[in-house]
């Protein structure tokens, strides 16, 4: 997914070069390094990629492509789960952590989904967040990866990047969401989501981030990366 960069020297100082007002470089530097800015979730319409972005709250997008590619032979449309059923559906998705609670909110979704859209998946933040366990996160990953819609949906992997190298500080989701759409520049923005996921997904990880190989090293603010500079 992305490609390695190694830093020559293990003493350089912390970096206080995150720009205030154009983080431009900071994204055309991932952007020279990521080689494909898209959810690693597999899906062939937007009802299959909601579905998957629901069951994805607290699991591995690779637990949720395990358990939809079971699931959605059998069965991909709102009708099609309707008519599974709740008990019948908790089986495809029993790996995935809460899955309970999803299999009832994903039976309320489709059939809110049939009863209110023609069973179709809306294209507003509005509309999506009425639907069961559908939060602004969710609705964010479903206006951008599926409607191409400039929205930034914060995870815990963008919440930390954020955090960490100073792009975008703030004690809650929400706040981080906004200071990116903020500084982001708008032609970015599309996928900037990406970019900063798979970026705190491969490189700037939680216990050991790979500050050796990371393409924004100079721009960091992290306090501690030289410390990680060899891994």
């Amino acid at each position: 997914m992305s490609k390695t960069v190694k830093h020559k020297t293990a003493n350089t100082p912390p970096s206080r070069r995150i720009p205030n007002r154009d983080v431009r470089p900071f994204f055309e530097k991932l952007a020279a390094t990521i080689e494909e800015p898209v959810t690693e979730l597999r899906f062939e319409s937007n009802f299959e990629l909601l579905i998957a972005v629901i069951l994805s709250a607290q699991a591995t997008d690779i637990s949720v492509n395990i358990a939809t590619d079971q699931l959605y032979p059998v069965a991909n449309t709102p009708q099609a789960i309707l008519e599974l059923g709740e008990e019948a559906l908790k089986p495809y998705i029993k790996n995935i952590g809460l899955h309970n609670a999803k299999a009832k909110n994903i039976i309320k979704t489709c059939r809110d989904l049939i009863d209110k859209f023609d069973s179709t998946v809306p294209d507003n933040r509005k509309d999506l967040e009425s639907l069961a366990g559908v939060g602004r996160k969710t609705a964010n990953v479903v206006l951008n990866t599926g409607f191409g819609q400039p929205t930034m949906a914060v995870d815990t992997h963008i919440f930390r990047v954020g955090n960490r190298t100073g792009l975008a500080t703030g004690k809650n989701v929400l706040i981080v969401e906004q200071k990116l759409v903020e500084r982001i520049p708008e032609d970015m923005m599309m996928d900037a989501h990406h970019y900063l996921i798979l970026h705190g997904r491969y490189t700037c990880q939680a216990r050991t981030p790979k500050c050796g190989a990371c393409p924004v090293f100079e721009e960091c603010m992290f306090k501690d990366k030289v410390a990680f500079l060899e891994l």
